[in-house]
């Protein structure tokens, strides 16, 4: 028999022990950490439902969900808004189900139009399924070299170009010179972009789980940045944003080597891409890598809709709103976007 608990809201001893079975359990991934519940809540003003399974006082299974109330796009609960993965992280398959089945009880408790869980397998094959998205992961090689001869010919001609350009890679302490890219990055592809208070809060949340890589050119100039999250021996790069001239600089393809040799130097195993849309530019560039895709279990439980929803920038009916937001100041567009995407998820 599973009791199931709603983790506390800043309650760090519970969060002490929601992490630990998350570090020691195979299915769990970053987004699983309890720290995204501090962030969805605090940043992003969506209410948490961190459930966790009990028997004999121990937790057997976790589900972080948040609900997602827009007036845009409908209310949702989903597990996880801004995560690439989610869904149950179990130990026990019983526990996993009675996690499931708590979330759908709420879901239809709060009234929303759909539960979505983002799974890394598949679950549910009579649920609804989002299949747009894939993920990209590959072994980190112990040998520097090794690592980089793995770089299909190419990709590893443009990494040897930003060499070659003097192009430099430092960690930096904040969040400042990544912003100024990621902003610019978004605005110019006609998408809202988050604010800057939500990385700062990831750095926080996460510490030296959570670090930003910058890119310059010879004279110091920022070309390029990551954000990325470290779990266990995983580095997953997530959020990015580069200037216009980092293309003809090479310097892309430049910073996520050096991330991964900087992965490689520290003994981590695992280079995890993230999440791409099919048939998009990122999904083309980490193919060219030579990373393969493997597909993302979105699984929904539908409510009050008829299909999936498409609420992503290749939908059509998207597109004169893309155009407009390239068009808008980009202030404005700073000013504006975390109320859009906020909604998002």
């Amino acid at each position: 028999m599973f009791s199931i608990k709603r983790l506390p809201h800043s309650d760090p001893a519970h969060a002490a022990r929601w992490d630990a079975f998350v570090a020691a359990c195979p299915q769990a991934t970053f987004f699983h950490r309890a720290g995204w519940q501090r962030i969805l809540r605090d940043v992003l003003r969506h209410d948490t439902h961190f459930l966790y399974a009990e028997a004999a006082g121990r937790i057997v299974g976790v589900l972080p969900l948040a609900h997602v109330r827009s007036l845009l796009f409908g209310h949702s609960l989903v597990g996880l808004p801004f995560a690439v993965y989610g869904g149950v992280a179990a130990n026990d398959p019983a526990g996993a189900d009675a996690l499931e089945r708590a979330a759908q009880e709420l879901a239809q408790r709060l009234g929303v139009a759909h539960l979505e869980l983002r799974n890394l397998a598949a679950r549910h094959v009579d649920w609804p399924l989002q299949d747009l998205y894939v993920t990209f992961r590959k072994a980190i090689l112990p040998d520097e070299e090794a690592n980089l001869l793995a770089i299909p010919r190419k990709q590893r001609a443009m990494v040897r170009k930003g060499i070659a350009n003097g192009l430099r890679s430092e960690v930096d302490t904040g969040v400042e010179r990544f912003f100024t890219l990621y902003a610019d990055n978004v605005h110019r592809h006609g998408t809202p972009g988050l604010p800057k208070r939500y990385f700062e809060a990831l750095q926080r949340e996460f510490g030296a789980d959570c670090d930003v890589q910058t890119v310059t050119d010879a004279s110091g100039r920022p070309l390029s940045s990551v954000l990325s999250f470290y779990f266990r021996d995983e580095v997953l790069p997530y959020y990015a944003g580069d200037d216009l001239n980092a293309r003809g600089n090479a310097a892309n393809d430049f910073k996520y080597w050096e991330l991964m040799r900087r992965a490689c130097a520290r003994g981590l195993k695992v280079f995890d891409y993230g999440r791409s849309k099919c048939g998009t530019g990122s999904y083309a560039f980490k193919k060219n890598w030579g990373f393969e895709p493997q597909p993302l279990y979105y699984e929904y439980c539908l409510y009050k809709r008829d299909a999936v929803p498409q609420n992503n920038p290749t939908n059509a009916k998207f597109q004169l709103l893309i155009r407009a937001w390239q068009r808008m100041p980009i202030g404005l567009a700073n000013w504006l976007g975390p109320m859009v995407v906020r909604n998002l998820g």
